[in-house]
């Protein structure tokens, strides 16, 4: 009786990836509160919240396009071109309708970006991993055209919102239940159930009449829009440009989508577990940083913990299926 229930808890294990995620952002809390001893406390949490805000908009994003069957590596790229557009286009003496503009600017470059990776993807037929990366280096060098060195400034009522709490809700927490929420609507939608049938097999969602072309090239115009929307909430976080800054972010919005039990290989998988997957990833460098680990160890020791990490559903899937034999 013990084996079968045994059986039972890895069966549903190895089918629900996003409790084994809940687990370990569990795990993971327990380990950084012993590490931390201010960990529970407001200003820490919101601090964390605050610092990882923008990386949950990119890996929402990512989330919709590997769920449709692609990957999309100039997410960061995209960040840091928007970073430099609304720096530039503002300034700290910037009026309210300079910082609108700017804002619409920062957007549309974000959209068309996504729209240009994606009809070269969905209706050229070029393969994601070589079109994305290849449009990285665009972005990027437009970034550096647009600001070659580092700085520049916002206005201080541009940043205020980012700080503030309305409702006595921290505004990451505003935030992050819209994506939650938008995340619920899309699912639900036409849009949502053809994402889902074009990442799990799309020639079968072609012969269903799902417009697998049309699903592939919105979902990449969906990412550049949120990326757009990642490196606005940056900008508004650290109050100046960079070129480079939002490059370092696109490795950690695919790690996040995987540790949210979004498979890379499309079709399942979904925002709330990448939601998880953020957090889990933030609380793993938290540990990392708490552990006094050498600065110099620590990207070591951060990819070899994500490895182990993203091997689990492996593990769980061999020990069940050697349970079952």
């Amino acid at each position: 009786m013990k084996a079968a229930l045994n059986s039972g808890l890895l069966r549903r294990l190895g089918r629900q990836y996003f409790l084994f995620s809940l687990l370990l952002l569990i795990l993971g809390v327990i380990i950084n509160a012993s590490l931390q001893q201010n960990f529970f406390k407001p200003i820490a949490l919101v601090g964390l919240l605050r610092t990882y805000l923008p990386l949950v908009l990119l890996a929402a994003g990512q989330t919709i396009v590997i769920i449709g069957g692609g990957i999309d590596l100039s997410v960061g790229a995209i960040v840091s071109m928007v970073n430099v557009i609304l720096v530039t286009r503002m300034g700290a003496d910037a009026t309210q309708s300079q910082v609108l503009t700017a804002l619409a600017l920062g957007l549309l470059a974000g959209t068309l970006a996504g729209a240009l990776n994606g009809a070269c993807i969905a209706f050229l037929r070029f393969q994601p991993l070589v079109t994305t990366f290849a449009t990285t280096s665009i972005f990027a060098g437009i970034a550096v055209w647009i600001l070659p060195r580092p700085g520049g400034s916002v206005p201080d009522f541009f940043m205020q919102p980012y700080r503030s709490a309305p409702l006595g809700i921290t505004f990451p927490l505003w935030i992050i239940l819209g994506v939650a929420l938008l995340w619920w609507y899309l699912r639900s939608t036409r849009f949502g159930r053809y994402l889902y049938a074009t990442g799990g097999d799309p020639y079968a969602a072609y012969m269903s009449a799902v417009p697998v072309e049309w699903i592939k090239f919105f979902s990449y115009v969906i990412s550049g829009l949120m990326a757009a929307l990642s490196g606005t909430l940056l900008t508004m976080s650290i109050g100046t440009g960079s070129a480079l800054i939002g490059l370092d972010m696109t490795m950690p919005s695919i790690v996040s989508v995987v540790l949210g039990g979004t498979a890379l290989s499309g079709g399942a998988g979904g925002v709330i577990g990448t939601l998880l997957g953020v957090f889990i990833l933030a609380i793993i460098r938290n540990i990392i940083s708490f552990a006094n680990v050498p600065s110099w160890w620590q990207t070591l020791v951060n990819g070899l913990v994500v490895m182990l990490i993203l091997a689990g559903p492996g593990l769980w899937a061999l020990i069940r299926g050697r349970r079952e034999a």
